[in-house]
């Protein structure tokens, strides 16, 4: 009795079965070594992280509604102008939309292209501080020169500062990796960097930019795996470096002593009247507001309301609640940012880890500051809230460097399964 034969598949079916057979490949991990199945077909990459855009829109969302509340009264006032009550609310809905085409084309960016440039994107960003100084180019505002002027818009350099600084700071650990326990030859030279980023920023002046560079830079050295050692003396440096600063300058003096009693009649009304019309704000709201838009202090009592001071109007309308759930959010969204930031190390992509982890400590550390001033808990310094406030340059660096976050997580995801990037 004679068995049949097995009917041949055709090519495709052959070709089908070859490559999609699974291969089995070894993987190891503290010293032990796994094997898993996988399959030599391109993977199905799912979207990047939905929570996390989630986060993002509300709070960019809550920022228009806020922006517009905060400003709508500023148009009753003779100085600026003959201006509508929507003129910061265009503006803003604007330059959120241009930073959002600027982030979907900064998404598509390798992570690796970051890399290879970072020194010249530190180059080009020395020679923009440089530049908004000459006078004649850069805009003066208020005793400050900040501004390059753009045409359509001002832009601001100490914001791109912000970013490049973490670029490069991480591309720089990832480079010296071997030296890194040796405090001179890890330290110095990311110090001179900042150094010289810093004595720029200053002489615009905007000392609160470079408090976050600072912060951001020495934030790297420590995630990057600088000694114990190396990152206390660092950090002891800038504190005598910044407590100098303010010791030699009168009117940085002044602002720290009206930071300490702004209800006295010294200050009330001079370096302390921002501060003391902000507490008064966040007072009137009590637990849950005088309601959106019945804030009676952005009514030309509280300077740069849409601005630094965006969250004593959202303390006064929503209260404490709104004040808890903006601290909530922010905490979060720093939160969820260093978990891409170690998801990167552990997937061995130090750089993009070191990147994302930068990013985290400067929206986190510049959001804690603005709402420590808000909230009287520190002195008064020209520091925006981070995706909220009024702010063509801010919006559009801040929507980039959530951009770069989120290729991070679009390349972490590629990589855990089973592509490449």
């Amino acid at each position: 009795m004679s068995m049949a034969k097995p009917i041949p598949k055709s090519w495709w079916q052959r070709w089908k079965a070859r490559h999609e057979e699974p291969l089995d490949l070894p993987v190891r991990s503290a010293g032990l070594e796994y094997r898993y199945k996988t399959s030599a077909s391109v993977p199905v990459v799912q979207a990047v992280d939905q929570a996390l855009l989630g986060v993002l829109v509300a709070i960019l969302s809550w920022s228009v509604v806020m922006v517009y509340s905060a400003s709508i009264a500023m148009a009753d006032n003779p100085r600026f102008g003959s201006m509508n009550n929507e003129f910061f609310l265009i503006r803003h809905i604007i330059s959120i939309g241009v930073a959002f085409i600027a982030a979907v084309t900064v998404f598509q960016i390798p992570m690796d292209t970051w890399r290879r440039n970072a020194s010249w994107l530190l180059l080009g960003t020395i020679a923009l501080l440089v530049l908004v100084l000459i006078p004649g180019i850069g805009i003066s505002v208020n005793g400050a020169r900040r501004w390059l002027p753009l045409g359509v818009m001002r832009f601001q350099p100490s914001e791109l500062a912000k970013l490049v600084l973490v670029v490069y700071a991480a591309d720089y650990m990832v480079r010296r990796m071997d030296v890194r326990e040796q405090f001179f030859r890890a330290v110095l030279p990311i110090g001179v960097t900042v150094a010289t980023i810093g004595v720029l920023l200053l002489a615009e002046p905007d000392m609160g930019a470079f408090v976050v560079v600072a912060v951001v830079g020495v934030g790297i050295l420590f995630l990057g795996g600088v000694n114990i050692r190396g990152f206390f003396i660092t950090v002891l440096t800038l504190a005598l470096a910044f407590a100098f600063m303010i010791g030699s300058s009168p009117w940085r003096r002044e602002r720290i002593f009206a930071y300490l009693d702004p209800w006295s009649e010294e200050h009330r009304l001079g370096k302390g009247y921002q501060l003391s019309h902000s507490l008064i704000a966040i007072g009137r709201g009590e637990v849950t507001g005088v309601g959106l838009g019945g804030s009676v202090e952005k009514l030309h009592w509280l300077p740069e309301a849409h601005t630094d001071f965006l969250m004593a109007v959202i303390g006064e309308e929503f209260g404490l609640v709104g004040v808890v759930v903006l601290i909530g959010l922010f905490f979060w969204l720093t939160r969820r940012i260093m978990t891409i930031g170690r998801q990167a190390v552990a997937l061995d992509r130090i750089f993009s880890g070191l990147v994302a982890q930068g990013i985290g400590l400067w929206i986190g550390f510049q959001a804690f500051i603005n709402m420590g001033v808000n909230l009287g808990a520190l002195p008064t310094k020209g520091l925006t809230l981070p995706l909220m406030s009024f702010g063509g340059s801010a919006i559009l660096m801040n929507l980039i460097a959530m951009a770069v976050v989120l290729r991070v997580d679009y390349e972490n995801r590629i990589l855990m399964r089973g592509g490449r990037v």
